[in-house]
């Protein structure tokens, strides 16, 4: 139903209403100029308020969007960052660990080595010593067997108070030596 309908079905309302505006002070231009002027303010704070506001919280709202994105993104790039250092680390450790069993297996060889070259050297000094010692005992022996043919010699040539040949002073070196090889 139309207005005009039901202002013609209700009489009464009519004058009712016209008494309450009068009341109340009820003026038609003014409230038709202070709904112009009311629609106008609300068309230039749409155009020049609520326009660049909505403007500015939709950029909030994107920047807001687009900081969460980078936040997630740096996220993942952290967790991969810390993987892959965890990675470079166990790789790390092998590796100076097998630096390490090499280092130990190469100082074992060496340690093999020096000790086996000592031991060589040593037995070879033992050798050097032995003939030193067999040697000189040779030669002690040799100087002794002279000591004694001559005092053999000497002695029997004072007993026998005779001068001996030089047969007899080979045969008495011989006798002797054998004396103190024996």
């Amino acid at each position: 139903m139309t207005l005009s309908l039901v202002l013609a079905e209700t009489p009464g309302l009519i004058e009712s209403a016209k008494e309450t505006g009068r009341v109340f002070g009820f003026n038609g231009w003014l409230f038709i100029s202070q709904c112009v002027s009311f629609t106008i303010v609300c068309l230039l704070l749409r155009k020049f308020a609520y326009g660049p506001v909505m403007k500015v919280l939709e950029e909030r709202r994107n920047t807001i969007e687009q900081s969460l994105k980078d936040a997630a993104r740096i996220k993942e790039q952290l967790a991969e960052g810390e993987r892959q250092k965890a990675e470079t680390l166990a790789a790390a450790e092998a590796t100076a660990n097998k630096i390490i069993a090499e280092a130990r297996a190469t100082a074992q060889v060496q340690a093999d080595k020096v000790t086996a070259q000592a031991a060589a050297e040593a037995d070879s000094l033992r050798k050097n010593a032995q003939e030193s010692a067999r040697q000189e005992h040779d030669r002690m022996l040799a100087e002794l067997k002279r000591e004694v043919t001559r005092l053999v010699i000497d002695t029997t040539s004072k007993v026998t108070g005779k001068v001996l040949t030089s047969d007899d002073h080979r045969r008495l070196s011989e006798e002797a030596a054998r004396e103190v090889a024996a």
